[in-house]
């Protein structure tokens, strides 16, 4: 029997405005994933004449179906954080005291055409029977959405639930995690869907607005809490937190993923791009202050419902956590 060990690597590249995915799978008679290099000068992160960068292995995933999963942050070739990294910033700022729950949104689609699944004949009936719908004139891709959720219970992702969404083909996942591992998390959650969904000859469009017209767009409404929101909560706290965040309302916004003004136009459960407003239940907010806080002696958490569902997780925790600790 072999003594090598497989390791899928996966980074981020240095395409704008959001980055997209890499991997590489390395065998391996090393006890733990070793530093791995890669040519920069192939995903938009050096020149060809210095292209080296490097892979730092930050969070490993033991994976009972293939390679063991290793997420990765990127170096430049003298070991100094290169600037598409951005998770080196979030950890200065983050520990594991605040929780994350990313509520990830995605359209499943025809790779060939781009269209969403169930698309093919045509714009489907208007939304409101494929919301948590069941049958098939009502829902699209499922086997993929539960093939997911599995894989990643198995690499030890929380993942705390999933459902179908307002449009067709489009669906939605929850991830909960602690500190920057909540973001390693998302992302590795993220590569794996587009995976899988490989697997069944499906893509994945995380864009916050892929169809245009009366239907919702995609978002990653982020959830979160400290120790004090969840154990010292008050009314004031919690009022604080939120007029401190539109204090820096667009710092947030240029955090949150490109193309969030099409998706944030107060319409489809969203306040409008350029204004700030936070309450209670309110799903029209850009800061929802949930009723189980508030039931709980406002004890609980707050759901920040403007990030879009191409964004950065590592931003989000940055922006969120850098605000809310100055």
């Amino acid at each position: 029997m072999s003594k090598y060990t497989t390791y899928e690597y996966i980074w981020l590249d240095g395409y704008q405005p959001e980055p997209s995915m890499r991997s590489k799978v390395k065998a391996t008679d090393a006890s733990t994933p070793p530093d791995w290099s890669f040519d920069g000068s192939s995903t938009q992160q050096a020149e060809g004449g210095s292209s080296d960068c490097l892979l730092l292995p930050v969070q490993t995933y033991e994976n009972p179906h293939g390679h063991d999963l290793v997420m990765t942050q990127v170096q430049s070739a003298d070991h100094t954080t290169h600037p598409t990294n951005f998770r080196a910033a979030a950890e200065e700022v983050v520990t594991d005291e605040w929780w994350f729950g990313f509520e990830q949104e995605f359209f499943f689609t025809d790779p060939e055409t781009g269209e969403p699944l169930g698309w093919e004949n045509g714009e489907p009936r208007a939304q409101g029977d494929f919301y948590c719908g069941v049958g098939a004139g009502n829902v699209v891709g499922r086997e993929i959405s539960d093939h997911h959720l599995q894989a990643c219970l198995d690499l030890g992702i929380t993942l705390t639930g999933t459902n179908a969404e307002v449009a067709l083909g489009q669906w939605e996942y929850q991830c909960l995690g602690k500190g920057i591992k909540a973001a390693d998390d998302l992302w590795v959650s993220r590569y794996m869907l587009y995976k899988i969904a490989e697997e069944y000859g499906v893509g994945v469009n995380i864009h916050p607005k892929p169809k245009t017209g009366d239907w919702n767009g995609s978002g990653m409404h982020t959830n979160f809490s400290n120790e004090e929101m969840r154990s010292r909560g008050s009314e004031e706290l919690f009022s604080s937190m939120c007029e401190k965040l539109g204090e820096v309302h667009q710092e947030g916004i240029a955090a949150y993923g490109s193309d969030n003004d099409m998706r944030l136009t107060g319409l489809h459960e969203t306040q409008s791009i350029d204004q700030f407003s936070y309450g209670v239940s309110d799903r029209g907010a850009s800061i929802r202050i949930p009723v189980y806080t508030v039931e709980h002696n406002w004890n609980g958490y707050l759901e920040d419902r403007r990030p879009a569902s191409n964004a950065d997780p590592y931003k989000i925790l940055a922006h969120i956590v850098g605000t809310l600790t100055k």
